[in-house]
């Protein structure tokens, strides 16, 4: 049976934070629609699990151990791809990490280290694509955010959850400057999703769990593959109408309006 639509096959995709988690799960996804690929991610061992598993289905996939935090790496991750494959399709915005701390106890060397992970690594990304994007006639971007942009979580989430609004309207901004030359911007917004950070504290605080499912109307916490069919669509031309979108992945959380913590 033919991919139609969601046929990727021609197109370029860079995946960053494809180690584990989301970006594994996409780069996974984005491979069996056809797409090559160039990953991108700190973690060497998890990256290379994961060019292991998508050679094994036959498609074309480079890896490259990089900190996308930093500027400087970002530029030659994108002079690799130039040289290798030419151009980029889609990129997937994923890697970047938080702190959590006390309103009152964060620091400012924090707060710039979250920014420099969330936002400011991640304009550079958006940069890089799409300067090459703009150059091609077209292209897609999705940026990974949070329920954390707009509504509020508690429970030490001041820096990630400003940081994520900052992805939010960087995405809004770049999706109303864009659109007309043909590129794409969007973000999708996850609840919780299972990865090695959440079983570590949910390993240290149990009640924590069903906390969180207390405010989500699907009875589970997310898993990382259920972000492979949004990825998918939003690579492929069965979306080529919709930018500037904001995509809950959330269970149902944001339409209960549920799942935040009153700070003390």
């Amino acid at each position: 049976m033919g991919l139609g639509i969601f046929n990727l096959h021609g197109k370029v995709a860079l995946v960053t934070g494809a180690a584990s988690g989301m970006g594994r799960a996409t780069a996974l996804a984005l491979a069996d629609h056809g797409a090559t690929l160039l990953l991108a991610d700190l973690n060497e061992e998890g990256l290379k699990q994961t060019q292991s598993m998508i050679h094994a289905t036959g498609a074309k996939v480079s890896i490259q151990t990089t900190d996308t935090s930093n500027v400087a790496l970002i530029g030659k991750l994108f002079a690799r791809l130039d040289q290798e494959m030419g151009r980029v399709d889609f990129l997937a915005n994923i890697a970047g990490e938080g702190i959590l701390a006390n309103p009152v106890d964060l620091t400012q060397d924090q707060l710039q280290t979250v920014f420099q992970n969330l936002v400011f690594g991640r304009f550079a990304m958006c940069q890089e694509a799409g300067k090459r994007m703009l150059a091609q006639g077209g292209g897609s971007i999705v940026n990974i955010g949070s329920l954390a942009s707009n509504t509020a979580l508690g429970r030490g989430h001041i820096a990630y959850s400003m940081a994520m609004g900052a992805v939010v309207q960087m995405t809004r901004e770049l999706s109303t400057e864009w659109a007309s030359k043909g590129v794409r911007v969007n973000a999708i917004l996850p609840a919780q999703v299972m990865n090695p950070s959440l079983e570590k504290r949910i390993a240290a605080d149990p009640s924590m769990e069903q906390k969180w499912l207390s405010g989500i109307p699907r009875g589970r916490l997310g898993n990382p593959k259920d972000i492979q069919g949004l990825m998918v669509l939003l690579a492929s031309e069965a979306s080529s109408w919709i930018t500037g979108a904001l995509i809950p992945m959330d269970g149902g959380n944001l339409a209960m309006n549920a799942g935040g913590t009153i700070g003390i």
